[in-house]
C-alpha cells in the first residue's frame, strides 16, 4: 500500500464530529504511531486540566479575588509536581511521569505552561502587547513544543532520542500564528467567560474600553476602532504565518512522511480560520469563524492529497 493510501486510511478512521478537546491537534496527531499519538493525548490531558482549573472560576466567579489566588497557585504548584512523583500515586500521575521520561518530553515546556496559568491567577488581562506575547510562550509555544518535539523524535532500538533541530525556535512561529488566530475567533466566547486576549495599551490605541469589549461580543455595533484593532492582529498573525513557512521548510525534509503530514495538517486547519476572519465587515461570531467538522474534513483530505 502506497503511504498515500495509508494515510487516506487513517484519515477515514477519525471521527471529526468526537474530537473536542485540542482538536486541531489530536486530529494532526491521529497519523503518528498509536504510542506517540497516546503520549500526546496524556501530555495535553495534563495541559486542559491546569487551564479549565483557572478559565471555568473565571468563567463562574468573573474572576479570581485576591483571598483565592494563594490556593489557586498552590493548586497549580500541586500539578506540576506529579511528574516527579513517581509510582505508587494515581493511574493518571504515574501516565505522565512515565510519558514524560520515555518521550524525553522538555521539562521546560510543562513549567512555562504552569507558569502561564501562574499569570492568570495573579493577573486580569494584559497591560500590553508584549505582556501577552510573553505570556504565549508559555500558554501557546510550551503545548505547541510538545506537539513539534512528539513529531520529531527519533527512534533508534525502540528508544526515542532527541529531534534534530531546536523544538521551541521550530514551534514558536506556528504557535504564536495559531494563538492570534485563536483569540480572534474566539473574542465573543472569551468575553462571555470573563476572559480577555486583547492588550490594554492596544485597544486603548483605537479608542476601545474593556466594557466596550465586552458589550460587543453581546451583540453592540462594532466599533471601527474594533475592525481596525482586529486588522492589526490579523496582521501580526499574518507576519507568523509566513514565518511557519519559511520553518517548515526547514524542518519538514528531516520528518518522517507521518509526522511532516501532521505539521502540514495542524498548519492547515489554522489556514481555514484565518481566512475566514474579515475585519472590515466579518461579525466575529461562532458560526462565522468556526469550520464545521465536514469543512475541517475536507481540508485534511485535500492536505493529504497534496502530501
Amino acid at each position: 500500500m502506497k503511504t498515500r493510501d495509508q494515510f487516506l486510511a487513517l484519515f477515514e478512521s477519525i471521527d471529526f464530529e468526537k474530537i473536542t478537546d485540542h482538536p486541531n491537534i489530536l486530529i494532526a496527531a491521529n497519523f503518528w504511531d498509536n504510542e506517540r499519538y497516546s503520549a500526546a493525548r496524556t501530555c495535553y490531558r495534563f495541559m486542559r486540566a491546569l487551564d479549565d482549573l483557572i478559565d471555568n472560576h473565571k468563567a463562574e466567579h468573573l474572576g479570581i479575588r485576591e483571598d483565592e489566588r494563594e490556593k489557586f497557585t498552590a493548586d497549580i504548584r500541586q500539578w506540576m509536581s506529579i511528574p516527579d512523583r513517581g509510582l505508587n500515586t494515581t493511574p493518571f500521575n504515574n501516565e505522565l511521569g512515565y510519558t514524560v521520561e520515555r518521550f524525553r518530553i522538555p521539562v521546560w515546556s510543562l513549567e512555562a505552561f504552569a507558569e502561564s496559568m501562574l499569570y492568570d491567577v495573579t493577573h486580569d488581562g494584559f497591560a500590553t502587547l508584549e505582556d501577552f506575547i510573553k505570556y504565549s510562550g508559555g500558554a501557546s509555544v510550551a503545548p505547541a513544543s510538545i506537539f513539534v518535539h512528539l513529531a520529531g523524535l527519533q527512534e533508534a532500538d525502540g528508544i526515542y532520542l532527541d529531534p534534530p533541530f531546536d523544538v521551541r525556535s521550530t514551534a514558536e512561529p506556528c504557535a504564536m500564528f495559531s494563538y492570534f488566530v485563536h483569540i480572534i475567533r474566539d473574542f465573543r466566547k472569551d468575553q462571555l467567560n470573563n476572559l480577555s486576549y486583547f492588550a490594554d495599551d492596544v485597544m486603548e490605541r483605537y479608542g476601545i474600553s474593556r466594557s466596550e469589549m465586552s458589550e460587543m461580543a453581546r451583540g453592540a455595533s462594532l466599533s471601527g476602532g474594533f475592525r481596525a484593532m482586529m486588522r492589526e492582529y490579523l496582521e501580526k498573525a499574518d507576519r507568523y504565518r509566513l514565518e511557519t513557512l519559511r520553518v517548515m521548510e526547514q524542518v519538514c525534509p528531516l520528518l518522517e512522511p507521518r509526522y511532516r503530514l501532521s505539521l502540514e495538517i495542524i498548519f492547515e486547519l489554522y489556514m481555514m480560520v484565518f481566512e475566514r476572519i474579515d475585519p472590515d465587515h466579518g461579525t466575529f461570531s461562532t458560526a462565522e469563524l468556526n469550520p464545521t467538522p465536514a469543512e475541517t474534513r475536507e481540508r485534511v483530505r485535500q492536505v493529504i492529497n497534496r502530501s
